[in-house]
């Protein structure tokens, strides 16, 4: 009972003690063996970084600073420039594209790096096979074999390359275990690729280059480093990571507050919380532990009676009990201690892969595992203390018999209880109104809840009033819970406060999964999707793309669609070809959002700004979507689930559907037919506006508030054949019949890779929540503890009633009484705690849900008090909802689950005691 919670303790210490790298062992992660890594900046100018080289700020600030789209490339010579004589650089360059595998695409870091030079040293560790040695050869992380169902002795082949690859050997990145990376020679992998995709129409890699420097000496001081930085180059240096300068000499705290680039630990909420956890489950301990020492003192009874018999007092009998706690504790600390630190050596590889990165070394800190053991030796002290003084305070005559006396319940108890159960729900509401948030609401919730276990013993009689219509097995163990509330109360309060802080959370995140799953904005109708083209020419593998679609899926109904052309077939939008326009709609002026097109938004004041969000030009945004006008027939609305039957007879009819109402005026909508390269540059804006062929076309106008789902406008074909318009397929938009299996997407991942077109599928399968795991956890835990509590009560009830049994079972009573009557003694007690638990774990989840959903109220008015939103517009949705299916498995599934564990780990008949000698 105490060597549990001190595993776990101590495996947690020393696991978060050796994930945290020394400076020395993080920053060689980054710079391998050199002294630091040189990369140029977004800035194009002199730069203030922060020590560590993780951020960097322009000097004079952004707002200063022409930030070019990309760092300027320079060559290594360039870099080396101001170097020290005799440095040496390495070059590390690092691209992104996607590689052809077993299943398909698989989007992956390329790298290009000599990991043979004595500088690359530390920065991947080789799991098997051998480092790459030329061209053609590459290797590859464990997590993109993994993922890729290749192996070491595989050919891989990036997408654009001319040649495959062999992947010589498997290897990993320390610190990101999970990336899927593969890495090739100098020249080798993304100097050839970059250039194939280029050759090919396509945008190339991109790749970021960055700089392994090693300058001898006293390594790249920080001197050096601002000396780069005014190079707009940004260093991560070994000497600056061990030996940071102060932060008066760090020219970026100068120009920026210091504050602004901390990264907090954890937020004062966030420590409240943590204290009132740890102080709770210390109290849980005692509570489970002390009815546990209460056991072993009942039965020792006479042997403590022997000790006053033989002139002992109450100080020796206090003595002994608590010699007792003091000994067990001091061996739950030492076997909790080595099991925890075993446990975390044998599953340290599980532990790095579950944490990401490996471990630096098993770090042991002698001080905080000692401070972990003491914890367990107070503990045990601290639960041995009232079964102690209750020992001593009986008679030597009532323990030699076996008689318990008349107790007298405590009244000072359940007047301290009450108060603080009204102190502390009402401190926790206050904290849900107030600036002090849920550190209060959590503090108040810990003093209601401890209120609570001090009410324990009168709820405990409460309950006993409900024994009269129990039949008689379940009668008799309440009574004998009631009038045993000694034993009683402290197991039910320690069921009551894991109950209490499972429910607490579980209606925390029940809640939070209902607010986020209103919040949720689905790309189109459940169960729907859409298979769609993005590359030029791709038009010509539609029809194979479609085909593929319907025999991998279980495709209820499709809709292809097709877009328009201006000039020959195979013409892209905003292509550069002259050859080659576009199709744009066109908002009438009098319908724009005079917000979007003033040329200065600032122009307007925030009431202003206000006033016109709520103007009906303002308002209603479609999403954004590949293709915003497409060509289709009425089978496109059924799949979209837009049921009004004028837009599915206007289509019909060879009528176009529009969905957006600024942009339909009388019954038309402006298509401007637009040509040219230059004219296709120009984009529509109030700066200026495209010139071109307008063209009138009569449509349909949905009701208002059917979706779109970001297209704008439906064309049938008898309306593209009115415009002189082409078209070229795209895709389908279609509706599944049931939920596609893993095997089913992958195949036809595969045969989109086969086709070696740029498609994306997108199926909408809704909101899906992540908290089932954790509440599983949550509702199996309080189980646990409830199972554990209720037998300890059941146990202590059982070494009191022995005399008892014993006697029922010497005149003939059936076996199955002692089963029964501790099966009930068992459930009666678990189910009170789970009745009491789950009243007392929703006030801290309600106190916390009203502090949140103040907080995001205040944010939406002063969004609208500065003009970012209308009244009304993004009011919040802070739902509180109770989850009755985990409160239902606490309160049926766990008593039940007791009560029948106690029945069948109990004996049904008991050895006959020897009848005293007179």
């Amino acid at each position: 009972m105490i060597a549990l919670p001190i595993v776990g303790v101590s495996a947690a210490d020393l696991t978060l003690r050796s994930a945290e790298l020394s400076p020395d062992q993080a920053v060689s992660r980054v710079v391998g063996a050199s002294d630091a890594r040189v990369s140029t900046s977004y800035a194009g100018k002199a730069i203030y970084q922060l020590p560590d080289g993780s951020r960097y700020v322009p000097v004079g600030g952004y707002d200063s600073a022409d930030v070019p789209t990309e760092p300027e490339k320079k060559s290594p010579e360039q870099v080396a420039a101001g170097f020290p004589p005799g440095s040496r650089i390495l070059k590390d360059s690092a691209g992104y594209g996607k590689v052809r595998t077993r299943h398909g695409l698989l989007d992956t870091d390329l790298r290009e790096i000599d990991l043979h030079d004595p500088l690359a040293k530390g920065l991947v560790t080789l799991d098997r096979g051998r480092l790459p040695e030329q061209a053609g050869e590459v290797v590859a992380t464990n997590a993109f074999l993994d993922n890729s169902g290749l192996f070491v002795g595989s050919s891989v082949t990036p997408r654009g390359a001319t040649s495959a690859y062999k992947i010589v050997g498997a290897y990993e990145l320390p610190s990101e275990l999970g990336k899927v990376q593969v890495i090739g020679p100098p020249g080798s992998l993304i100097g050839p690729l970059d250039q194939a995709l280029q050759a090919s129409g396509g945008t190339g890699l991109h790749p970021d280059d960055s700089y392994l420097v090693t300058v001898g000496g006293e390594g790249f001081t920080w001197n050096m480093v601002q000396a780069a930085n005014a190079r707009s180059l940004v260093v991560v240096s070994r000497a600056v990571a061990n030996h940071p300068p102060a932060d008066a000499d760090v020219p970026l705290y100068r120009q920026e507050p210091k504050e602004q680039f901390e990264r907090g630990s954890g937020s004062a909420t966030e420590m409240a919380i943590l204290a009132t956890v740890v102080g709770l489950a210390m109290l849980e301990i005692c509570l489970l532990a002390g009815p546990a020492f209460a056991v072993g003192a009942r039965r020792s009874r006479r042997q403590l009676g022997l000790v006053g018999a033989n002139g002992g007092d109450r100080r020796h009998v206090r003595s002994i009990v608590l010699s007792g706690g003091l000994v067990i504790g001091a061996a739950a600390a030492v076997s909790g201690t080595a099991i925890g630190i075993a446990l975390t050596v044998a599953l340290q590889p599980v532990l790095e892969e579950q944490l990401g990165n490996r471990f630096g070394d098993l770090d042991f800190r002698p001080l905080e595992l000692a401070g972990i053991a003491l914890l367990a030796v107070v503990t045990g002290l601290l639960s041995a203390i009232v079964p102690a003084v209750t020992a001593s305070r009986q008679t030597v005559l009532a323990s030699l018999t076996g008689r318990r006396g008349v107790r007298r319940s405590n009244r000072v108890l359940p007047v301290v209880g009450l108060v603080a159960v009204a102190a502390g729900a009402g401190i926790a509401l206050y904290g849900s109104v107030s600036d002090l948030g849920s550190t209060v609401v959590a503090g108040g919730s810990a003093l209601a809840e401890l209120g609570i276990v001090a009410l324990t013993p009168v709820l405990v009689g409460v309950f006993g009033r409900l024994g009269r219509r129990l039949p008689l097995s379940p009668r008799l163990a309440l009574r004998d819970a009631v009038r045993n509330r000694g034993r009683t109360a402290p197991a039910v309060a320690a069921v009551l406060a894991a109950v209490a802080g499972t429910v607490a959370v579980a209606t925390y995140q029940h809640s939070s999964d209902i607010q986020s799953r209103h919040e949720y904005v689905a790309d189109l109708p459940h169960g729907t999707g859409s298979l769609l083209t993005s590359e030029n020419g791709a038009y010509r593998d539609v029809p194979a793309l479609r085909e593929s679609l319907t025999k991998q899926l279980p495709v209820a109904r499709r809709a292809d669609v097709d877009r328009l052309v201006v000039g020959k077939p195979g013409c892209e939008p905003f292509s550069r070809d002259p050859a080659c326009g576009r199709a744009e709609i066109i908002t009438p002026k009098d319908q724009r959002c005079p917000l979007y097109e003033s040329p200065d938004p600032e122009a307007f004041s925030a009431e202003e700004a206000r006033r016109l969000r709520q103007d009906w030009r303002c308002q209603g945004a479609t999403r954004g979507t590949q293709y915003s006008t497409v060509v289709a027939d009425e089978k496109l609305l059924s799949v979209l689930a837009v049921t009004d039957p004028g837009s599915v007879s206007a289509l019909r009819q060879g009528r176009a559907v529009a969905f957006d109402k600024r942009q339909v005026k009388d019954g038309t909508l402006t298509l401007r037919i637009i040509t040219g390269p230059d004219e296709a540059e120009g984009i529509a804006g109030p700066a200026r506006e495209p010139v071109g062929v307008d063209k009138l076309i009569p449509v349909h106008l949905v009701p208002e508030g059917t979706e779109g789902w970001g297209i704008e406008l439906v064309l049938p074909p008898a309306a593209v054949q009115a415009t002189g318009l082409t078209t070229a397929p795209v895709g389908s938009y279609f509706a599944l019949d049931g939920t596609p299996a893993s095997e089913q997407l992958q195949r036809i991942a595969a045969d989109i890779d086969r086709m070696g077109v740029d498609a994306s599928l997108r199926i909408e399968a809704g909101y899906q929540g992540n908290d089932s795991l954790a509440l599983l956890a949550l509702s199996v835990f309080a189980g646990l503890v409830t199972i554990g509590a209720a037998g300890i009560a059941t146990g202590l009830s059982q070494a009191d009633a022995e005399a008892d049994l014993k006697t029922l079972a010497a005149v003939g009573a059936p076996p199955r009484v002692r089963r029964t009557l501790s099966g009930f003694q068992c459930g009666v007690v678990a189910l009170m705690g789970v009745v009491l638990g789950s009243a007392a774990g929703i006030l801290p989840a309600i106190g916390l849900r009203l502090t949140q959903r103040r907080e995001l109220e205040a944010l939406a008015q002063r969004a609208v008090e500065e003009g970012y939103s209308a009244a009304g517009e993004s009011v919040p949705f802070v739902p509180i909802a109770v989850p009755w299916e985990t409160l239902a498995g606490l309160l049926v599934i766990v008593p039940l689950g007791a009560a029948l564990l106690a029945a069948l780990v109990t004996r049904s008949s008991g050895a006959l005691a020897r009848r005293a000698a007179g």
